[in-house]
């Protein structure tokens, strides 16, 4: 976030003073007024702290108020409120409370406007803080947050103790990683974007990839491909207890624009006779012919043998599930070829030794993490999926997906996808990315906000695919 914050001090310099939160105000004022529906009459309460995000919310509040809104300010340190802001909104016809005297006024607000604390906030609210939000989530108000929810960590995504729970969040200039990554996603809301004219650099910390980003990425065969040309995946997955994973991965697999896939396992009755395009084999990874990437571990059970054999390709290799952790982690590391792990947050807790509520409170990080000391890409699922390689560049949020696909196999069918973009020439970085975007796509398109098993997402990854390209 030191990135934003130059940016905005440089922006600063050149514009006359107040000019910047003038901008801001105005798109956080069209904003509320939309949620609003109907202005006039409204009643409008501002908790406003003693950062740019309390004047930014206390210059809205006064154009609200000049098109016919009650306005409340609730100044958490009134000596400390931006005073130009504060003056604006008395001018407008706008009154201000402390604290102790906001409840009849919160009570009764129609919407709540949060500029407690912005981007510099860290380590949580205090304890008055804490109260009017309290206050808050006992009334039916719609709550709209400035640049980001008060008590979310900007930088990371992490939410240590109460934060606002916000309807929308109005951000300006640019998406800050908190508004993108949970936990702290979930906080947000609706997110709207304001341009205020900062020019950032051309590496952002997160990247996260639209329609057309994933478009371009995604392969398409020329008219002298061959089922070899456009690549081949081996599907080394699957065991006597748990045949369906090989065959969902293989499904997977199918559908992620590779020519052709293997399968190298104790499943392959129950892969043939779902899919008898698959090509079996029984004589185990080194053998099993030329592929072009490997995915190992779903269902894999404790079949360590055949996970080291895959690791010890020279290919492009994805790694989920059982494979996780029955490989070893020097193996991972000295690989020449790219490795790309699938972890969720669990299997990345145990990969690092921690708690696995480390890793949900702090998820940025640990993706991170991961691919520094595995020196691999890591895609870490989660209902925001992160994508990091080792080389510490942008992070890549992804976030698609639905509730409904935390569902039995869902995770086979995504490493399937993944791995056959690895072998149609898909870097790690970008056929994990797209693998997380299709996939979420067509978990949305299987449920429809209803329950829907892995085998409905991976039929409808077509429907994602044509939905992306076109």
């Amino acid at each position: 976030m030191e990135t934003v914050r130059a940016a905005e001090r440089a922006l600063m310099a050149r514009l006359p003073e107040g000019a910047l939160m003038q901008r801001a105000a105005a798109g956080l004022g069209a904003a509320c007024a939309e949620l609003l529906g109907r202005v006039y009459g409204s009643r409008v309460v501002l908790l406003v702290g003693s950062g740019d995000n309390g004047g930014d919310a206390l210059y809205a509040g006064a154009r609200l108020a000049r098109r016919g809104a009650g306005v409340t300010a609730v100044l958490l340190s009134p000596e400390r409120a931006h005073a130009r802001g504060l003056d604006a909104l008395w001018r407008a016809g706008g009154v201000s409370l402390v604290p102790e005297a906001a409840g009849d006024a919160i009570g009764r607000a129609d919407l709540v406007v949060d500029g407690i604390v912005g981007i510099g906030g860290r380590g949580g609210l205090r304890p008055d803080a804490e109260r009017l939000v309290a206050a808050v989530e006992r009334t039916r108000a719609a709550v709209v947050a400035v640049d980001l929810p008060s008590g979310v960590e900007a930088d990371s995504g992490e939410v240590r103790g109460a934060a606002v729970r916000a309807d929308l969040t109005v951000t300006f200039g640019t998406y800050k990683p908190g508004l993108l990554v949970d936990p702290a996603r979930e906080y947000a809301g609706v997110v709207r974007l304001v341009d205020i004219g900062l020019e950032l650099p051309a590496e952002p910390e997160l990247e996260s990839l639209q329609h057309a980003d994933v478009a371009g990425l995604l392969p398409h065969p020329a008219a002298e491909s061959d089922k070899y040309r456009r690549g081949v995946v081996g599907i080394a997955a699957g065991s006597a207890r748990y045949p369906g994973a090989a065959v969902l991965a293989v499904s997977g697999a199918l559908r992620g624009g590779a020519g052709a896939v293997r399968y190298v396992g104790p499943a392959a009755e129950a892969v043939i006779a779902r899919f008898p395009e698959t090509l079996v084999s029984d004589r185990g990874p080194a053998k099993a012919g030329r592929v072009q990437a490997w995915v190992t571990g779903p269902g894999a059970g404790d079949d360590a043998a055949t996970v080291a054999e895959v690791l010890a390709a020279e290919v492009p290799v994805l790694l989920d599930a059982d494979g996780l952790r029955l490989a070893e982690r020097d193996t991972v590391r000295g690989r020449t070829a790219p490795t790309l792990m699938t972890p969720h947050a669990g299997e990345a807790a145990a990969l690092l030794g921690v708690a696995r509520e480390e890793v949900e409170g702090a998820r940025l990080a640990a993706v991170r993490e991961l691919a520094a000391v595995y020196r691999a890409t890591v895609l870490l699922k989660g209902s925001t999926t992160l994508v990091a390689d080792a080389a510490g560049g942008a992070v890549r949020v992804n976030a698609t997906g639905t509730p409904w696909l935390a569902t039995a196999g869902s995770g086979d069918v995504l490493s399937g996808l993944g791995g056959s973009l690895l072998a149609a020439g898909l870097s790690a970085l970008d056929a994990g990315s797209v693998a997380a975007y299709l996939h979420g796509l067509a978990g949305r398109f299987a449920a429809r906000g209803a329950p829907a098993g892995a085998h409905d997402v991976a039929e409808c990854v077509p429907r994602a695919w044509r939905d992306v390209r076109d």
